[in-house]
């Protein structure tokens, strides 16, 4: 199996400061073809860069997200701008809302959403969205401006799904669909029509069932990709095949 693309990873997060380079030089070797690593503020997108320039199943995804919207520098998007025009960066992310946590006053959290989602449909580039217990916003903005992307780590219901999917987004799906009380995301996962489904981890967080609490990576997709087949009637390697072609496609990457 060499078709694992992992459409949203952290590589780096502190997390993988012991190991990374050992660690990511691994991953062709245990199936993965090709790795979004999402940012999330102007340092992060550095760091994003760099690994896609070391890493060539690597590209990266450069932008700001709600949690450090409040922290953006006044000039963040003229930093952010030529970042996202580098050859590697194939995507603005992780952006997007948080109420959960609310780290970033929502009012700002929104501003800097909807300033980087115009900034990437100027640029034709698609967005990769956290959408955290603000659906309704988040849908708000989707279908005011309509960008190309994922809502990453879905989360809400079917009937959310159908209107993100109607406004032309991808739906990512990871880790959550194997815990335990994972009713919705399995139901999402039935429903997703197949050309808009995407796999992820967000690692090193939501690590699947049967690793959960231990430090996630791209290897583990595979347990999402078969619990993800058994929610649609098919088999792990169809899930892997299908996802690899629709992030292909979303992002502009041939791997």
């Amino acid at each position: 199996m060499n078709n694992i693309y992992d459409s949203h990873a952290h590589y780096n997060d502190e997390s993988f400061h012991e190991g990374r380079e050992e660690l990511i030089s691994s991953l062709p070797d245990k199936g993965i073809c090709g790795v979004i690593n999402c940012a999330t503020d102007i340092a992060s997108s550095h760091v994003s860069l760099e690994l896609a320039e070391k890493y060539p199943f690597i590209k990266a995804a450069c932008g700001v997200h709600p949690h450090e919207a409040s922290a953006a520098q006044e000039d963040y998007l003229d930093l952010l701008r030529p970042m996202l025009l580098e050859e590697n960066c194939v995507a603005v992310g992780e952006i997007g809302l948080d109420y959960h946590y609310d780290f970033s006053p929502r009012d700002t959290q929104i501003k800097v959403f909807e300033e980087q989602i115009i900034l990437a449909n100027e640029l034709d580039l698609p967005v990769i969205v956290h959408d955290r217990e603000a659906h309704e916003d988040t849908l708000a903005l989707l279908k005011k401006y309509r960008p190309k992307g994922v809502v990453h780590c879905f989360s809400g219901s079917v009937e959310t799904a159908r209107e993100v999917i109607d406004t032309g987004m991808y739906i990512g799906l990871g880790g959550a669909v194997t815990f335990k009380n994972a009713r919705k995301p399995l139901e999402v996962a039935a429903f997703v029509p197949a050309d808009r489904l995407l796999t992820e981890t967000d690692c090193p967080y939501m690590t699947p069932v049967p690793f959960r609490g231990k430090r996630n990576d791209s290897s583990y997709i595979i347990y999402t990709a078969q619990v993800l087949a058994q929610a649609r009637n098919t088999t792990p390697e169809e899930i892997l095949e299908i996802t690899r072609q629709n992030a292909n496609t979303l992002f502009g990457t041939r791997y």
